[in-house]
């Protein structure tokens, strides 16, 4: 059996069964089943559904975010922004899957001018979701509620630290679909367990597995994947780095750099993991973001800043990239040394990190921000890409077109600029990071396709002027075919303005 317990106090909530490879394969197996009905639904029987769902995850808000609050440890209010997150993207995933995923005629151009052709976006059938426990609700969801959408069945995996979050979202889906007349089959399915219950998942031989965790894991489920050869979206760690400029409001952009590296105790992927700020604002912007971050307390209680570690072992890691970053000479801006009291840990901001520290390298995912002087926002931009990981980011500068350039240069999945993740709270934007930080999109468009299959079809409409797919092709069609694709693509092609040759 598995156990849920309260990070802030050790109190076991919940215990719920490790399933095996048998028992995963036969949720599987009914979930195919449930696959056919819920397609054969249509775009408009599955958007009244989901929109029932994300009604009910609404009302029952509150219950859900003391679940989230009790089992992870962070705030209730914080758990309560997640909730609403997750609720506006069902909300867009229902109200767009007609229009995204609908057949479209695209041109047959003139050698194919006889054809009518088309591309439409088919069910995947069962799709694998394998979440995080730093989000228990919003990140599995950016998953769960597009692939729903797009017309596929779902058996969902959340970590083994957060099952019982897992339940209740299976199980509220369950009952939304109840206040319609048939007996739903199980379109949401849960699954619980540890690594061995996700690799049996990902060698189940399901239409795709999207994974939310470390690089390493998703290497794990990758090669447990290849066997069926499984595509898989991978959502992986970050390191995301914010850019400050010369001229960027420093009070807001402290602000933000205090919000994004320590809310959820600095347990978020695209949370502010560096910060490098232009040389003539360097010392303002210390002082005013050590300033904010020293206010801040970590705690169970209802004044608390953030929450404990969720996962015991991560304050481990945040301690170890601490001491290896004082150990080469950094230094902790205006803070205690004694940062770590498990499963708490102090916000700290951290000058004078050599760039090859663990600090500056390796995910951390703790309440801890280094903060880097350099020249200007183009240095600040190639110190940014020099890392493994490429996430997310954000740029803060009053310069539109200066501000803008630094985020196209910034080599990551996403960007804010003059703010922190406001990428995440737009549902038609697409989710997903480059590099270690993994591939794949969730979220907006791009996910509604992730989770379906293109679909071309062609229509002979009218007999072809020149029969080139038959064994009765004559010589006079080569040449026919021939001459018309010299006349369309054989002139020489000079770029405009470009001096002619004699």
């Amino acid at each position: 059996m598995l156990e849920t317990v309260n990070p802030a106090t050790g109190e076991v909530l919940a215990t719920f069964p490790t399933q095996s490879r048998r028992e995963v394969d036969a949720v599987v197996a009914a979930a195919r089943e449930a696959a056919v009905w819920w397609a054969g639904l249509g775009h408009s029987g599955r958007r009244v559904r989901l929109l029932a769902w994300k009604s009910h995850l609404t009302r029952y808000m509150g219950r859900l975010a003391q679940l989230v609050h009790t089992e992870t440890g962070k705030p209730l209010d914080d758990a309560t922004l997640e909730i609403i997150l997750a609720i506006v993207h069902i909300d867009w995933a229902a109200r767009h899957a007609r229009r995204v995923l609908r057949p479209r005629r695209v041109r047959s151009g003139i050698a194919a001018v006889n054809q009518a052709a088309t591309v439409e976006y088919l069910p995947l059938g069962v799709v694998g979701v394998i979440g995080p426990w730093n989000y228990p609700v919003f990140t599995p969801v950016g998953s769960i509620a597009y692939a729903l959408a797009a017309g596929n069945a779902v058996v969902f995996k959340p970590s083994e630290l957060t099952p019982a979050t897992g339940d209740w979202l299976v199980r509220s889906f369950g009952e939304a679909l109840g206040i319609f007349s048939e007996a739903p089959p199980p379109v949401l399915q849960l699954i619980t367990g540890a690594g061995s219950t996700g690799e049996a998942l990902a060698r189940s031989g399901v239409a795709k597995i999207a994974f939310t965790g470390s690089a390493a894991t998703a290497r794990k489920v990758m090669a447990a994947a290849a066997d069926t050869l499984t595509p898989v979206i991978a959502e992986c760690g970050g390191k995301d780095a914010m850019l400050v400029g010369a001229d960027a409001d420093l009070d807001a952009a402290a602000d933000a750099a205090a919000w994004g590296a320590m809310s959820n105790a600095g347990q978020t992927c695209i949370g502010i993991e560096r910060v490098y700020v232009a040389d003539a604002v360097y010392h303002t912007f210390l002082e005013r973001l050590t300033q904010r971050v020293s206010a801040l307390r970590p705690g169970s209680d209802s004044e608390a800043s953030y929450g404990p570690m969720t996962s015991p072992a991560q304050g481990e890691i945040v301690a170890k990239h601490v001491a290896d970053a004082l150990a080469r000479g950094g230094r902790i801006a205006g803070g205690p040394q004694d940062t770590v009291d498990a499963p708490f840990v102090r916000p700290m901001v951290l000058t004078d990190v050599p760039e090859h520290s663990t600090a500056v390298t390796e995910e951390t995912f703790g309440p801890t921000v280094t903060v880097t002087p350099v020249v200007n926002l183009a240095e600040a931009v190639s110190f940014a890409n020099a890392g493994r990981y490429g996430l997310g980011s954000a740029v803060f500068a009053k310069d539109r077109a200066a501000a803008m350039a630094a985020a196209r240069s910034l080599r990551s999945g996403m960007t804010s600029v003059n703010s922190v993740i406001g990428f995440a709270i737009v549902p038609a934007l697409p989710f997903g990071g480059v590099g270690e930080s993994g591939f794949g999109r969730i979220h907006g468009a791009d996910g509604l396709r992730e989770f379906s299959r293109a679909k071309a079809i062609t229509r002979q409409r009218m007999r072809p002027l020149v029969n080139l797919t038959s064994f009765g092709r004559t010589d006079r069609d080569m040449r026919r075919i021939v001459t018309l694709v010299t006349l369309l693509h054989g002139r020489l092609y000079r770029p405009r303005g470009s001096r002619r040759g004699r």
